[in-house]
């Protein structure tokens, strides 16, 4: 499709993907946040835990999840975090979270234990945090057939620290965030083969998909970008600005070597 080695647009991923994780790291701190949701968003590398081997769990193969914070107001994506469910990975993301946002701040997660400690330890008391559970009715025949997901017949909600305004408590806009990642990003859709066959590279996916949704894609509801709308850009982000944030290349001191060597003949002959 591209005219060159599959290895060429692998190598220019990976470096994508950590100048983008680099950049979003710097830039995307101090932030003033009213309203977070945070939520996790399931995938899988290779194939699905079940039918991994021992020897392709140990080089990433299995489930793989990326958590995300979003800002309810500005739609901007706090943090994100491509790993494992348990409660280390859960401290980790709610701790780089907090370490961006410069104000009390209310969260909505969904009913997922490992949640409960780890904003403790990352927020102290200093936040006003609700749990939402959902209740899924079982699936019917046909909807197992089809694959479609079961249908929600009901909430709760669980005030576990601070006062929560009930009003805004929802996971609404980052289970929406999380529709688009799996429409813009081949990987994630379901039942294909575009799914990713290196952890390393779906984790870059993911941090070039972000960079583009927080500084180059308008949001439909804002009608400018979620970096604008957060006071981080001043502007639309284009592509060639994006792929700026690609190192400069460096000349190799082999490559010096031969074009002395060359220039060096030229002026002997």
């Amino acid at each position: 499709m591209t005219g060159v080695a599959k290895n060429t647009v692998v190598k220019l991923l990976e470096d994508m993907g950590t100048a983008c994780a680099t950049f979003h790291d710097f830039h995307v701190r101090n932030l003033k946040v009213r309203r977070m949701q945070a939520d996790e968003i399931w995938c899988f590398v290779g194939c699905k835990k079940k039918n991994a081997s021992p020897e392709q769990k140990a080089e990433g193969w299995g489930d793989v999840w990326t958590w995300v914070g979003i800002d309810a107001d500005t739609k901007l994506v706090i943090g994100y975090l491509v790993g494992g469910r348990d409660g280390g990975w859960a401290q980790d993301f709610m701790e780089d979270c907090a370490s961006r946002i410069r104000n009390r701040v209310q969260l909505t997660t969904d009913a997922h234990k490992p949640y409960l400690k780890a904003v403790e330890n990352a927020f102290g008391a200093e936040i006003d945090y609700a749990m939402l559970h959902k209740i899924f009715g079982a699936p019917t025949d046909e909807e197992t057939r089809s694959y479609s997901p079961a249908k929600c017949i009901g909430s709760d909600m669980k005030t576990v620290m601070g006062d929560p305004d009930p009003a805004h408590v929802s996971t609404s806009y980052v289970e929406r965030q999380n529709l688009t990642m799996r429409m813009s990003m081949r990987r994630f859709t379901r039942l294909t083969n575009g799914f990713s066959k290196k952890a390393e590279n779906h984790a870059h996916a993911v941090a070039l998909h972000y960079m583009h949704y927080n500084y180059c894609r308008i949001h439909q509801s804002l009608r400018v970008t979620p970096a604008m709308e957060a006071g981080l850009a001043d502007h639309v982000w284009s592509i060639e600005e994006l792929i700026a944030l690609l190192p400069k290349p460096t000349v190799s001191k082999s490559t010096i070597d031969r074009d002395l060597f060359r220039r060096a003949l030229g002026e002997i002959a």
